[in-house]
């Protein structure tokens, strides 16, 4: 399989979310060989959409001539789609916006009414991608912090997608942590060998793995500083 991670953190390897999808796609090569390149959104250069709609006229051609376009050939060359980010504003780090706002060129102008609203008709053939978003954030809690991204994500990708959420993800970059964050990786290692088994993670080990790594109260102490 080849499996497109796009990285929206400019701390490009150094994200924490990044530590979250290194050990599901562990999980997914321990079911099978996959052929995985990784995308930094801050290392390419990619204009912001103008809006003109040109590429929706004119069979997918940008007026901007930058790194999208080998992007763009890149996502459909692939069986996947990882997007792995951090929450930022409760949604994409600006960057990865640019980029995903960028990929108008798959479709037309044209739309079709797909179920109870309205889809723009492809220019090109994506019909055999999955799409996984894998998005961490500095709070304790994912309620109430992680809905906005969800939403866009499941808007943008309706069909064959799955969503990953972690809360508390800075702690994977601190080493003291590692009496909770290892089991937590440990499970979205199993989650990677679910997907990669059967397309899907269960709702029990989904549970387990949006759940605060630590109680909440005592994450906020500890990032707070006041911690006894």
């Amino acid at each position: 399989m080849k499996i497109l991670v796009i990285n929206g953190s400019p701390k490009k390897e150094k994200s924490d979310t990044m530590h979250i999808t290194r050990a599901f796609l562990d999980g997914m090569n321990e079911v099978s060989e996959n052929e995985i390149h990784i995308i930094h959104a801050t290392d390419k250069h990619i204009a912001y959409c103008t809006g003109c709609f040109a590429c929706m006229h004119n069979g997918g051609n940008c007026i901007h001539h930058d790194d999208m376009r080998a992007v763009l050939e890149e996502i459909l060359d692939s069986d996947l789609l990882i997007w792995s980010f951090p929450l930022y504003c409760y949604g994409m780090p600006a960057p990865l916006k640019a980029l995903l706002d960028r990929t108008l060129p798959l479709s037309s102008m044209a739309m079709h009414k797909v179920g109870d609203r309205y889809e723009h008709v492809g220019q090109a053939d994506f019909s055999h991608l999955r799409y996984v978003m894998i998005c961490g954030c500095g709070f304790p809690n994912s309620r109430h912090n992680f809905e906005p991204a969800v939403a866009q994500f499941k808007l943008c990708f309706p069909n064959r997608h799955t969503v990953i959420t972690v809360p508390e993800s800075p702690m994977f970059n601190a080493p003291e942590a590692q009496a909770v964050t290892v089991p937590r990786l440990e499970k979205l290692r199993e989650a990677g060998k679910q997907f990669a088994a059967s397309g899907a993670v269960s709702e029990e080990l989904m549970r387990e793995i949006t759940s605060p790594m630590i109680p909440e109260e005592e994450y906020a102490r500890i990032v707070n500083g006041t911690e006894k």
